[in-house]
């Protein structure tokens, strides 16, 4: 119905358009002056923001509305006008990594694992492994595949700006992805040297001024060993980024003190790896997500043409990967703190969103579940631990025991690192406090080293706002999406 609804107001739009000009085309043809020459008419910049929570499945994603807001809460991700769930497998596993994942919503080209904006046939790893089969895949060039074009070079090439932001390291997979092309994710040095205009390694493809806007973490594969970097070949990027007339910030003070709107590139690291979860921002150290999204956005849309960029909050996945699930909340709320304050600052010049494509969606999930029959809970605060806190029961509130006698927790796990090696009956103390704490490793039902749980194989959300997000429906391919971001573009 919704459906029938939306193509009959499109037909009568369209009618109403053309009776308007119909009626008045004779009138404006007659006032017109003929010997005054018309002015040219300047298109409307196009933008498009591509929002990426790495990691952000849905449980995850249900879990932080309910911590933010709680469960009848919204947050500025629920209130996006158009959805759609994403199907994320890679070109050759069930379980994508970020690298193929977002290189598929930036190339249309489904690729290998570990594999960044190549063809389908790049090879991560070597045929010719060493003994553990761990050797990088070589030649990444034409001999082992080739690149794959992406949104933010197609952007450059019709002479729109470009941004990347990241609470990552710059040349981790998901930013990575946007701006180079090679056939293993951790071959970071070569990365960063594809970023920097006209220098060894740079990626042509980015045009002679390359990306205009580059916030985020990893100062370590800018900066040469003897600066504290990983940079064999002694070359100081970030040196070189400045010189290429690149405002440099490398911590909050430097930042807040550039103006967006007066400068023309800005490029900032503020860490020598990833950036802090927010839980353990320092603000006088470190800008917010929200905060280096709206000072991209003030840099390129300095552009007439306008700007495609590309904001992730690249964190949420670490957390996950750790199984400590209130960072991994607290950073999905960062997250969505930054798609609010993009769309306010996209409003202010253009209303109704009319040239402003905006897509909020995940490269994949993560095995964290929502245990039991769990009385609601509200908002996590200070005094209430929230979805944070045991399963308690939604009739009598008493806490829910398993068959063990032991609590157990709303949030758990797939896998992680902490599942006890006996009986749980010795987990019969297990309360609250331990639960929520900022450093608390839920439990899982596989136990994996820590920090390796692993990504989930389920959709994820996509959520779009603007112009031509009502094409952003059902169930897609990540390759899809790409599709439909360079149509409603006009990439």
């Amino acid at each position: 119905m919704d459906d029938m609804k939306r193509r009959y107001g499109i037909v009568a739009g369209l009618s109403a358009a053309i009776l308007i000009t119909g009626c008045g085309s004779s009138t404006v043809n007659e006032a017109r002056n003929p010997t005054t020459p018309e002015e040219p008419v300047v298109a409307a910049p196009k933008n498009v923001i591509f929002f990426l929570g790495d990691g952000m499945g849905m449980t995850t994603l249900t879990a932080a509305r309910t911590y933010a807001v709680g469960e009848d809460g919204d947050l500025t991700i629920d209130t996006l006008p158009e959805t759609a769930f994403v199907k994320t497998y890679s070109n050759d596993a069930q379980v994508t990594d970020s690298a193929p994942s977002m290189s598929a919503y930036m190339t249309g080209v489904k690729m290998n694992n570990e594999v960044l904006s190549m063809s389908s046939d790049t090879l991560a790893i070597d045929p010719v492994a060493d003994a553990n089969g761990n050797k990088l895949g070589n030649n990444c060039g034409t001999k082992n595949g080739t690149p794959a074009t992406t949104l933010l070079e197609m952007a450059k090439a019709k002479g729109l700006s470009a941004g990347v932001v990241t609470t990552t390291r710059i040349t981790h997979a998901t930013p990575a992805a946007t701006y180079s092309h090679i056939c293993h994710r951790d071959l970071e040095n070569d990365i960063a040297a594809a970023m920097v205009p006209g220098g060894t390694g740079y990626n042509a493809a980015l045009g002679t001024t390359g990306i205009d806007v580059v916030l985020g973490g990893g100062t370590q594969f800018f900066t040469p060993f003897a600066k504290g970097g990983k940079r064999s070949d002694n070359r100081d990027l970030i040196a070189e980024m400045k010189a290429k007339n690149y405002a440099v910030a490398s911590n909050a003070t430097e930042f807040n003190a550039i103006d967006g709107t007066k400068t023309d590139r800005l490029f900032g690291l503020f860490t020598s790896s990833h950036m802090s979860y927010d839980l353990d921002r320092d603000p006088s150290k470190e800008p917010s997500l929200a905060d280096m999204t709206t000072k991209a956005m003030d840099v390129l849309a300095k552009n007439s043409k306008g700007y495609f960029l590309m904001v992730e909050g690249g964190r949420i996945d670490h957390a996950l990967h750790e199984t400590t699930a209130k960072k991994a909340l607290q950073d999905t709320l960062a997250f969505d703190n930054a798609i609010k304050a993009a769309i306010a600052k996209a409003k202010v010049s253009d209303p109704t969103l009319k040239n402003t494509l905006i897509v909020v969606t995940a490269d994949h999930d993560h095995t964290l579940v929502l245990n039991g029959y769990a009385k609601r809970t509200g908002k996590t605060t200070p005094t209430n631990p929230g979805v944070l806190g045991v399963v308690k029961n939604y009739v009598t509130g008493a806490v829910e025991k398993d068959l063990d006698g032991a609590p157990y927790s709303i949030i758990g796990f797939g896998n992680g690192e902490n599942r006890t090696q006996s009986s749980r009956s010795v987990l019969a103390a297990l309360d609250e406090t331990t639960t929520a704490a900022n450093t608390y490793h839920q439990e899982a039902v596989i136990r994996v080293a820590a920090g390796s749980e692993t990504h989930g194989g389920t959709d994820v959300f996509l959520g779009a706002i603007g112009k031509g997000s009502e094409t952003f429906l059902g169930t897609i391919d990540n390759t899809k999406v790409f599709t439909l971001v360079k149509n409603a573009s006009g990439l």
